[in-house]
């Protein structure tokens, strides 16, 4: 059995990521779902699993290996915020997380990714689906998440993308015109 080498940095850069979760925590005052990367989202209506249960629902509907689950998990708070203001959104997220795990046999979490995506389009176009995929959309309002994708931000202060940002993708190949 190997023994865990953990260094100085790695001590502190995880000590602080905890500081950062223990103050969040306790100025949340609701559940808190806690992930092993240290992302959390804090609940009122749903509990901590379905919390984490909605995250990785998210994450299927707009998959970004780049983005950590912190941004996923906004839109489930937000998602939570709703719900404690109107109690047949807090039934249809209950249910509908009820219903992933129950769709395989096996909780929703511990399925593979495949079947995971799999129960997912298995409930594609039902009102929770639906709920859950409007909420998601708001990642791409985040500044942060947008300008990890190479998005500047608005250029209407600027005079328009014509003259900022039109010609500015990195990314897309030039045509053979283009000078």
């Amino acid at each position: 059995m190997g023994t865990l080498a953990i260094n100085r940095r790695r001590f502190l850069e995880t000590s602080s990521h905890l500081a950062v979760g223990a103050a969040a925590i306790a100025a949340a005052g609701g559940a808190v779902m806690v992930a092993p990367d240290l992302t959390w989202a804090a609940t009122r209506m749903i509990s901590p699993g379905q919390a984490a249960t909605l995250v990785v629902m998210a994450r299927h509907l707009f998959p970004h290996d780049a983005l950590g689950n912190q941004y996923y998990a906004d839109a489930v708070e937000a998602l939570d915020e709703k719900a404690a203001a109107d109690p047949a959104l807090a039934g249809q997220l209950v249910d509908g997380v009820a219903r992933l795990d129950e769709a395989m046999g096996i909780p929703f979490l511990k399925l593979s990714s495949g079947n995971q995506l799999k129960v997912i389009q298995g409930i594609e176009g039902t009102p929770f689906f639906n709920t859950v995929r409007s909420a998601t959309l708001a990642l791409y309002a985040n500044d942060v998440v947008a300008r990890n994708f190479g998005f500047e931000g608005s250029s209407v202060e600027y005079g328009g993308y014509i003259d900022r940002g039109f010609n500015d993708l990195g990314w897309l190949p030039a045509l053979p015109n283009d000078a």
